[in-house]
C-alpha cells in the first residue's frame, strides 16, 4: 500500500498565523490533541468573517460544524507560531467541506492536516439554508 503524498503550503490557498498559547500545552509538554479544533476553528472562521462577511453576533444565517478529523504527525509546543493553511474540498448548497493544514513555521510538510464540515443554519430555527451569497463568493476562491 502506498503512503497519500504529504500537504504541503502549496496545497493551500489562504493561511493564518496562529500563536500558541501556555495553557494549550498539556502535562507532557506539547500542544494537547483538541486544541487543534481549536486552531481550525479559528483560520476557518477568521476566514468567513474577513472575506465572506460572516456576522457571527447578529447575523441571520451561521455556519455549525457536523464533523471535523485531524491527523497528527508532528507535536507543537508552546511557544511556537502555528501557519494554519486552509482550501475547500467541496462546496454543496448549505454546506462546505474544509481542509486544513497546520505547518511549523518555515517547514513545507504539514505537522497534522484535517477536515471540517460546515452545515449553514439559519440563527433562529437551526434549520439548513443554502449558502448566502458573500460567503459562497468566498469560499469557491479557496476551492481545490
Amino acid at each position: 500500500m502506498t503512503e497519500p503524498v504529504p500537504a504541503t503550503r502549496a496545497d493551500y490557498p489562504q493561511f493564518l498565523t496562529i500563536p500558541t498559547r501556555w495553557m494549550d500545552n498539556d502535562i507532557y509538554g506539547h500542544v494537547n490533541n483538541v486544541v487543534y479544533y481549536s486552531y481550525f476553528d479559528t483560520v476557518i472562521n477568521d476566514y468567513l468573517i474577513r472575506a465572506g462577511g460572516l456576522d457571527i453576533h447578529d447575523g441571520q444565517v451561521i455556519g455549525v460544524c457536523a464533523e471535523s478529523a485531524c491527523q497528527y504527525k508532528a507535536a507543537f509546543a508552546f511557544p511556537e507560531a502555528v501557519e494554519a493553511g486552509l482550501k475547500v474540498a467541496h462546496l454543496g448548497k448549505r454546506s462546505v467541506r474544509y481542509e486544513i493544514a497546520l505547518f511549523k513555521q518555515g517547514r513545507d510538510e504539514a505537522a497534522a492536516t484535517g477536515s471540517f464540515v460546515h452545515v449553514f443554519v439559519e440563527r433562529a430555527t437551526m434549520k439548513a439554508v443554502p449558502i448566502p451569497d458573500g460567503l459562497r463568493a468566498a469560499l469557491e476562491k479557496l476551492q481545490a
